[in-house]
């Protein structure tokens, strides 16, 4: 018995011994070279207990009131990651530093499936291959033009009617919204557009907000710290591979009708249609980027991202409005003053609607869609604010941190469109108004993005009366999920037309 207690006190401290050699390695000036400061990282478990996986984001920010606006964490034991909160150091990194800071870093929940593939996980020559063709691609479509602002008209009409089927009623707005954001990438890159009705394309819609939904949980938190623990585990990733594929499934069956209808002489209908063209010109070039796997990756892509992003930002636009009657009152006043009941709003009318304007930046600025920024990598060794960032080091730029630094936006937690005014009434941009990132790796669709929000909120509150069944203090603004995406709560939505 003596002799078993001595060897489990001997295994005891031995263990303690490896513990604190692997916290001091890791924490070892030549572990960490000459990165930024951070709290100390423990042997398997990283920062975990400074970062609770469900609260990562606010967990960073807290951090940053210690440590500063440049500093370093571990998620989990081997995934270092230098952090940057507020609107001058990100501003510096991704601006000042533009190259350095256009690498891809890791999102592990997407990672084993797009395998830096596609035109958003792609880097080196890749990502600039895919980048132009698909940022050329998506111009010549009408991306940025009369055609395609055109496009966004008609499907905002769309979408007003299928608001008026409602008839009054409490609806949930979240699928029609994303049904209408999907059909307008959809037109871009399919060529397609479909009925609100089809049951396919509801479930694509779904599966698209279903991925978000997985990526931003407590779950997909939690993968994104202990991704090598957790994969290996059978089921773990069970839902989020089943929205993906469904996404998967949908792409590859329109690649395939766009294979068997493509014009090879003609212009190309769709984005599909241009790559595809694209690959067969370098189909004897055995180093090309122009490949089946990158079109699939890239497909998916842009018809999640084009489904979620802005329906969820025009979703809270509109929970906004229920939430402060008397600024959806002033919106209307402006629309009805400066536009009229006969013309729909378009991108030209910017100028003369500054206070809608307004309203729609603060209320991203409020939601901050993506707080903790898309992860980024240095594609190069790096001297930043007197720290030595090795190349391949993960960056997070906190978009929050930047869309609420309170050295910009006085009361940053508060709606306030008038931040956005100047004296006289006219809109007022901000330096730190960056929803879609900064630098070389700026969101790819900001364009379409913006004119797609502008078109489809002016169309809706131009059309109709925006009222709850709820009063205005039963409404909540927090994120129903907080995480790679704030998630905008869920609540009904009752229309009257004016």
């Amino acid at each position: 018995m003596e002799a078993a207690g001595t060897w489990a006190l001997l295994l005891a401290l031995l263990l303690l011994l490896l513990s604190l050699l692997l916290t001091r390695a890791l924490s070892s000036p030549r572990a960490r070279g000459h990165l930024p400061p951070g709290p100390t990282p423990l042997p398997l478990l990283g920062n975990l207990l400074q970062l609770r996986p469900g609260a990562l984001y606010p967990g960073l920010v807290r951090l940053s009131k210690k440590y500063g606006p440049v500093f370093t964490v571990y998620l989990g034991p081997r995934r270092r990651v230098v952090v940057l909160a507020g609107h001058r150091a990100v501003r510096e990194a991704l601006g000042g530093h533009a190259e350095e800071f256009s690498g891809r870093g890791l999102l592990a929940t997407l990672d084993g499936i797009f395998d830096g593939h596609g035109v958003f996980f792609a880097n080196g020559e890749r990502w600039r291959q895919l980048r132009r063709f698909t940022a050329l691609a998506l111009r010549d479509l009408g991306m940025g033009k009369r055609e395609g602002e055109e496009l966004i008209q008609a499907e905002a009409q769309c979408l007003v009617e299928a608001f008026q089927e409602t008839g009054g009623r409490p609806f949930d707005p979240s699928l029609l919204l994303a049904q209408a954001t999907s059909n307008i990438v959809c037109s871009l890159v399919f060529g397609l557009r479909f009925p609100y009705e089809d049951e396919e394309f509801q479930a694509v819609v779904r599966a698209a907000s279903g991925t978000l939904l997985e990526m931003s949980s407590p779950w997909g938190q939690t993968f994104e710290m202990f991704s090598w623990l957790l994969q290996p585990l059978p089921g773990s990733q069970a839902r989020l591979l089943g929205h993906l594929g469904a996404l998967a499934a949908f792409a590859v069956q329109q690649v395939q009708r766009h294979r068997g209808s493509l014009d090879a002489s003609g212009p190309a209908r769709d984005v599909v249609d241009a790559f595809l063209l694209k690959m067969a010109q370098e189909e004897e070039h055995p180093d090309t980027e122009f490949t089946e796997k990158n079109l699939l990756m890239t497909v998916i892509y842009l018809l999640f991202a084009g489904t979620v992003t802005v329906s969820a930002t025009v979703r809270y636009a509109l929970l906004l409005l229920l939430k402060y009657p008397q600024v959806q009152a002033r919106v209307r006043e402006e629309l009805t003053r400066e536009m009229g009941a006969g013309r729909a709003p378009g991108l030209g009318d910017r100028t003369r609607l500054p206070y809608t304007d307004a309203v729609l930046h603060e209320a991203q600025r409020l939601l901050a869609l993506v707080p903790m920024g898309v992860p980024r990598t240095l594609t190069q060794t790096t001297r930043f604010r007197g720290y030595t960032l090795p190349q391949g080091t993960e960056v997070f730029p906190l978009l929050g941190s930047v869309l609420h630094d309170p050295e910009v936006f006085e009361q940053p937690e508060d709606f306030t469109p008038g931040r956005f005014l100047d004296k006289e009434g006219r809109f007022k941009r901000h330096e730190a108004f960056l929803p879609f990132s900064l630098g070389k790796r700026v969101c790819l669709g900001e364009g379409l993005a913006r004119a797609e929000l502008f078109v489809l909120f002016t169309a809706i509150l131009q059309a109709f009366s925006l009222d709850s069944p709820c009063p205005p203090d039963a409404l909540h603004l927090q994120p129903a999920v907080s995480g790679f995406a704030n998630i905008p709560p869920a609540f009904q939505l009752q229309v009257r037309s004016r």
